[in-house]
């Protein structure tokens, strides 16, 4: 159950962010991802920005995502939750590749899932610092988003940085993957699922389509060549009861290129044995 709250927010007087420099680092477009992918070839459609989309935000959603890349930096000087130092780097690598993802979704869901993308109900497999999970809760706020990530510590920062941002439709869940997965309170639960950063695709196929209702989504953000990855992964996504939709990529202005969407589309359920015992997708990957 989601816990509500409303929270006036405070933003440090160090940490300014201006709009020039989220509109430097942050991509959008209108992205058309027409092909649907057959197992012999894999097509990447892409699409240059032509607009921000921090446009699109509130100066409310603007405010949150000053103090989400604050709190995360803040943090990260006494537990390991990034990589990133800096906080041009944060908009860069974090920030921009998790907003980059939302035409994809958004497109895909309204094309395939006979749906309107208004109250989506989301989870974010292996969340760790709440990317891309949480700054996709902060722009779309009719959407319900769940944190699933295994690691408590992590689990901490999530619950203090959704307090501090007054986010009401997010919930964090502490647990993994493979179990939630068996777990009939979310097996089959959510329209979309999505993963970045978190383990190859034959392993993420495993982790996250046992989450998805047949009909909804499997977005998993990657690299800028990941087809390699994709053909070996679409044995394990038909074992999941899914098929390889699309490859949307995404351009981006910062220094670490081009982005990549692999969009799957649920179809049937999938077989009850699956996921695998915690520890076996990883190990033995399908």
């Amino acid at each position: 159950m989601l816990v509500w709250r409303s929270i006036n927010i405070t933003v440090p007087n160090n940490v300014q962010f201006s709009l020039g420099n989220f509109i430097k680092h942050l991509p959008s477009s209108t992205i058309s991802c027409p092909y649907r992918l057959s197992t012999k070839t894999l097509v990447t459609t892409s699409a240059l920005s032509s607009s921000s989309y921090f446009e699109t935000l509130t100066s409310r959603q603007k405010d949150q995502l000053n103090l989400y890349v604050h709190t995360l930096l803040e943090w990260n000087q006494r537990m390991n939750l990034t990589a990133v130092r800096e906080v041009n780097e944060v908009m860069e690598r974090h920030i921009e590749d998790s907003l980059s993802i939302l035409p994809p979704i958004k497109n895909s869901y309204v094309s395939h899932c006979n749906n309107s993308i208004n109250n989506i109900n989301l989870v974010d497999v292996g969340s760790g610092a709440g990317l891309p999970g949480l700054i996709l809760a902060i722009a779309c706020p009719d959407w319900k988003v769940t944190l699933l990530e295994s690691m408590n510590k992590r689990c901490v920062f999530l619950e203090h940085v959704i307090g501090l941002t007054g986010l009401s439709n997010v919930k964090v869940v502490r647990g993994r993957a493979e179990n939630l997965g068996q777990d009939l309170c979310f097996r089959e639960q959510f329209d979309v699922a999505v993963a970045r950063a978190v383990a190859e695709m034959r392993i993420l196929a495993e982790y996250c389509l046992p989450l998805v209702r047949v009909g909804g989504l499997f977005v998993a953000a990657k690299g800028h060549d990941p087809q390699e990855e994709v053909r070996n992964a679409e044995r394990a996504i038909q074992m999941m009861g899914a098929s390889l939709l699309q490859l949307c990529s995404v351009e981006s202005q910062s220094p670490y290129g081009q982005r990549t969407a692999i969009i799957c589309l649920k179809d049937h359920s999938t077989p009850r044995k699956y996921p695998r015992d915690p520890g076996t997708p990883a190990k033995e990957p399908l």
